[in-house]
């Protein structure tokens, strides 16, 4: 029974480590451009945009703040967002919040809080704070006025 149990796990194990290394692919795995395959067919990887991806193209600010967007993303970070941000620069879960309008545009920032899943998966700047945080923003589902106010609030922290 002893010698059926180890032959299972080893039999388990093998199989375990053929599906990693078959998933982490190896040189034949990669596209590349030869005289069967077109260019058109090549798969490119994503160019950095620096309003991100998602539906805001065009966000305008108010000046001077909104006090009743700033309430709003108030509240959002606080029931939403405080357990991973600090308002700092310093790291919790997440990023820190000090600067962030500065970094990046209102665009970018309300694509990513509002797309956050597609935003991860083909914005290089996302993907590039995923690989920093190690942990995947869950989506909160803010609405587009919540997103707003959010920004708001980012704004007015950056201000102080």
């Amino acid at each position: 029974m002893k010698q059926m149990r180890t032959k299972s796990i080893l039999t388990a194990t093998a199989l375990m480590a053929s599906i990693v290394l078959y998933s982490c692919g190896g040189e034949s795995d990669k596209k590349e451009e030869t005289a069967e395959t077109p260019a058109s067919m090549v798969e490119e990887a994503p160019v950095a945009n620096d309003k991100g991806i998602g539906k805001f193209q065009n966000v305008e600010l108010t000046n001077p703040l909104d006090e009743g967007m700033i309430a709003t993303g108030k509240n959002v970070y606080d029931v939403k967002c405080a357990a991973c941000h600090k308002l700092t620069g310093e790291k919790l879960v997440g990023p820190g919040w000090e600067d962030v309008t500065e970094r990046r545009t209102p665009e970018w920032i309300m694509n990513f809080v509002t797309n956050v899943d597609e935003m991860l998966e083909k914005d290089p700047e996302s993907q590039a704070m995923l690989e920093i945080c190690m942990v995947r923003m869950p989506n909160q589902n803010l609405s587009d006025d919540e997103a707003r106010g959010t920004l708001e609030f980012m704004r007015q922290n950056d201000m102080q």
